[in-house]
């Protein structure tokens, strides 16, 4: 409840008296506030949590922008060697990736390939497996699942690239899902890792054999072919045991590229 004003009716000098002091009551209040609001400001400004510089700032003001990534200068000196409207020959293409490859390490030769939606019955997924005649140049671990193997994944030791399972091992490998699955790891039917006959399906994967899919929602298939120290015969007869793996009338657009290297499009 409010403040009670007395009045004494009849005193008119006395109820004049009153008002004036309840206006200057509501002047001074006005002139206090008028006087604290600048205090206040300052005082929160100088409160206020200092503005993000440097890195932190720069990311801040490109954060919803387009960033565009600049190039070193070896690799801007490799792709001016390769034509981009052109369609390479495959043994034109692997003598020019050689030379465009700018790693110091023994790089990785990759594909990637664009499927045709419409030749693959408009669908944008394919998935399939090639065995690679001379390999990706990576000794791939391959281990077959048992109640060794699933102690150890217990205790986060993992010591293999591809795991088989026979079927009967499947349930044993549930408790362990979380752990294999996001790595990649977890044996399923789809790739060819769960299989009454396990002897034989590492071998397969040990000699070369690969598994390929494509991106989710997105018809591009990425895969490793071999090295970059290959000979030129060898990375041919990879890319070409890939090709017939998928089927030329599959494909749209090839492109080879070596490890950081500038991408040169194959007349297929």
């Amino acid at each position: 409840m409010g403040k009670v004003r007395k009045v004494v009716l009849g005193d008119e000098e006395q109820e004049m008296e009153q008002k004036r002091r309840a206006e200057a009551r509501r002047e001074t209040k006005k002139s206090k506030k008028e006087t604290e609001k600048p205090e206040a400001e300052a005082e929160a400004i100088s409160t206020e949590e200092p503005k993000e510089t440097g890195k932190k700032a720069k990311k801040a003001k490109k954060e919803g922008e387009v960033v565009v990534h600049k190039h070193g200068k070896k690799y801007v000196e490799a792709r001016a060697m390769v034509d981009r409207t052109k369609l390479y020959p495959i043994a034109e293409a692997i003598s020019l990736m050689k030379k465009t490859s700018i790693s110091k390490f023994d790089g990785t030769v990759e594909l990637h390939i664009t499927i045709n939606v419409l030749a693959n019955n408009n669908k944008k997924d394919l998935r399939g497996e090639v065995s690679l005649p001379h390999g990706t140049g990576k000794k791939i671990n391959v281990a077959v699942a048992d109640d060794a193997l699933i102690a150890r994944v217990e205790q986060g030791k993992i010591d293999f690239d591809i795991l088989v399972a026979h079927p009967s091992m499947m349930p044993k490998l549930a408790k362990v899902a979380r752990i294999l699955g996001p790595k990649g790891l977890m044996p399923n039917p789809k790739t060819g890792t769960v299989t009454p006959d396990t002897e034989k399906r590492v071998k397969e994967l040990s000699s070369g054999q690969v598994t390929f899919k494509t991106e989710p929602d997105n018809p591009l298939i990425h895969m490793v072919v071999g090295k970059v120290s290959f000979p030129e015969t060898q990375i041919t007869e990879n890319i070409q045991a890939v090709i017939g793996a998928i089927g030329k009338g599959k494909i749209s657009r090839v492109t080879i590229a070596s490890t950081m290297g500038p991408g040169i499009k194959l007349a297929i």
